[in-house]
């Protein structure tokens, strides 16, 4: 049986849904009286380079979605063959992904920040989800990526996945910067006790 429309249904409950956390978590920050948007010195740490790409590549994906919701030819010129379960174990992927988002934004509070940069009387969280791994909001990013490569079996989507791998594994190492920076000695012994982004065994 062909699930070709159940796929792409799939694929835009997924967005859907990423979408509608983003939102509600970055009016919760809002409401708080907290910035969403970088100031100066969040680009600095993170780099003009990398922030600007963040900036190109989030509105190129926005342009790529469309011809993907239009189903434009072009888009089906980058599509690969995979077998039916590998792409509903996407869609699982994809779910859990936004279910550790939730849970690690729900852990931040006001601490959440889109950006490089720190809470006025910013606390270091080393519970919840934190408690395991020191990003939780990268690997659930990490697997939303990868769910959508396999939903939509297409190499456009497993492609910006592997980008987003390469740009988040650049910006890690910045954001440990700026938290050593901050918490000294409390933040390293932290990072002597969890990994980066899967759990101790």
């Amino acid at each position: 049986m062909d699930n070709t429309i159940a796929f792409r249904i799939a694929f835009f409950v997924l967005i859907g849904a990423m979408l509608a956390v983003r939102i509600v978590f970055n009016m919760r920050v809002r409401k708080l009286g907290e910035r969403v948007m970088p100031d100066k010195e969040a680009i600095r740490r993170e780099g003009i380079a990398l922030f600007a790409m963040r900036f190109i590549l989030f509105f190129f994906l926005m342009a790529i979605m469309v011809l993907y919701a239009i189903n434009h030819p072009w888009m089906h010129a980058l599509d690969f063959t995979l077998p039916e379960w590998a792409r509903w174990v996407g869609l699982g992927v994809g779910l859990m992904s936004i279910a550790l988002l939730i849970w690690t934004e729900l852990e931040l509070g006001r601490q959440f920040s889109p950006q490089l940069q720190l809470r006025q009387d910013h606390q270091l969280i080393t519970s919840g989800p934190y408690a395991h791994i020191r990003h939780p909001l990268y690997t659930a990013i990490y697997a939303f990526g990868l769910s959508l490569a396999l939903v939509s079996a297409n190499w456009f989507f497993a492609a910006f996945f592997l980008v987003s791998l390469m740009g988040l594994a650049a910006r890690v190492p910045k954001e440990e910067k700026m938290m050593l920076e901050q918490f000294g000695e409390e933040y390293r012994l932290y990072m002597e006790r969890t990994r980066r982004y899967w759990p101790k065994m």
